[in-house]
């Protein structure tokens, strides 16, 4: 692992970079297959899927009888779980919901704000080296709760065209409307423009690597809303002395499993801690069966030495991570002060693994940094806030000669006669 002492705040953005690849790197494949998409629809969509996933497929569409028989094939404790799961995040993003607000601004003019949901959604859920069934609940309750009247979802096949039984029984027990054998950038694309088969939507969710967080960004330019760029998954925990290296050690690898383009990061004031991290990281990784995919995450992960936790919050401040632990005797100073992170995790017993499944928080989070600008998955995200107004007679006398002298100060004499006609109106 690379340990690195006393970075100066000058080194700290090269720090920061991540493992993957550029934006140029990925955008002739992304515009090839989007265009593809967009003017050979269902045809083309299978054709990349037996270039990606290696499987032929006829029909793409997931059927009642698939999804029927998922339910005999995964066992009751993962029912279980999955319900449990869902109750959690049900709870909580239940609780996201607003009232309308209703002010009268003056006399006469009365202002409000409603939410409404958003029609058609897309989720994506990526399904080739762990079938992310996790992810349909962090998408599909939300969206449920929210009143979406339709909820798509893709999501790729196995090289038999089968889709994981798990993933097919949650998305049926969260009230997803269709279900489609589609992976990757073909499947951001047919959500994007529609095809024969695949419904186009209005906003397209979910996490996915760079190539899927890339047709996101395309998806967005041809007009269709998306969550957020959320690509390759990354954890970073500030740990000191009165941490357990073991819990760490465990924290970092349930995140370098994902992929091997996954990061993550130790920031520590504790030299000693350094190291013994570093030691369980070594001894638990031989017990894996992901252990490739994690070795290769784990070469490209920092264990970082620093003075102070003040140096350390502003370390981490800049990096802005997808997922941010906390285990300190000063959790408070972080906690409080902590401005860019998807979702924080405080003290020795909140695994990230708790927020990935069942706590009820959700893990579809910016990564790369963009914790910066944007916010996770929540009931709002799947809103929209919509404005209205009523004004009465007495309420445009009250504000009226303002709206036209500033319409005048703008030229925009069209604006001032609609106030104008309405003021002299007897």
């Amino acid at each position: 692992m690379n340990k690195i002492y006393n970075p100066q705040p000058e080194t700290w953005s090269t720090l920061c970079k991540r493992p993957t690849q550029t934006f140029t790197d990925v955008e002739e494949t992304v515009k090839q297959i989007f265009k593809e998409v967009q003017t050979k629809g269902d045809q083309a969509i299978i054709k990349y899927a037996s270039f990606f996933d290696n499987v032929n497929l006829e029909v793409i569409q997931v059927s009642a009888e698939e999804i029927a028989s998922a339910k005999n094939e995964i066992s009751t404790e993962l029912k279980e779980a999955i319900q449990l799961a869902k109750s959690n995040i049900y709870n909580f993003h239940q609780a996201q919901k607003t009232e309308k607000i209703e002010i009268e601004t003056t006399i006469g003019v009365t202002c409000w704000q409603e939410k409404r949901a958003i029609q058609k959604v897309g989720l994506y859920i990526p399904g080739g080296t762990a079938p992310l069934f996790s992810t349909v609940l962090m998408l599909a309750v939300p969206a449920k709760i929210a009143g979406c009247k339709e909820i798509v979802m893709c999501t790729p096949p196995d090289r038999n065209g089968k889709i994981n039984p798990a993933i097919l029984y949650t998305a049926e027990l969260c009230g997803v409307t269709k279900l489609y054998k589609v992976g990757g950038i073909q499947a951001i694309a047919g959500m994007t423009f529609g095809t024969a088969t695949i419904p186009k939507v209005y906003k397209i969710f979910g996490p996915g690597n760079q190539f899927v967080t890339i047709a996101k960004q395309f998806a967005s330019q041809n007009g269709v809303a998306i969550d957020m760029p959320a690509g390759p998954s990354e954890l970073l925990v500030y740990a000191d002395e009165t941490s357990n290296p073991k819990f760490v050690a465990s924290d970092l690898l349930s995140q370098a499993e994902h992929g091997k383009d996954s990061q993550v990061i130790l920031v520590t004031t504790n030299k000693n801690l350094l190291n013994d991290v570093e030691e369980e990281v070594y001894k638990q990784l031989k017990e894996l069966p992901r252990q490739e995919i994690a070795q290769v995450a784990i070469n490209n992960s920092k264990l970082i030495y620093v003075e102070t936790e003040q140096m350390a919050l502003d370390l981490i401040n800049e990096y802005g991570p997808e997922h941010f632990i906390v285990c300190s005797k000063n959790e408070d100073f972080f906690v409080d002060k902590i401005e860019n992170a998807g979702s924080v995790f405080i003290g020795n017993y909140t695994p990230e693994s708790a927020g990935d499944y069942a706590s009820g928080t959700n893990h579809t989070l910016p990564t790369n940094g963009y914790s910066k600008s944007y916010s996770g998955v929540n009931l709002d995200s799947f809103l929209k806030a919509m404005t209205f107004q009523k004004i009465t007679q007495e309420g445009i006398q009250n504000i009226g000669k303002a709206i036209e002298v500033m319409a005048e100060a703008e030229g925009l004499q069209a604006h001032k006669n609609a106030v104008t006609l309405r003021l002299n109106q007897k």
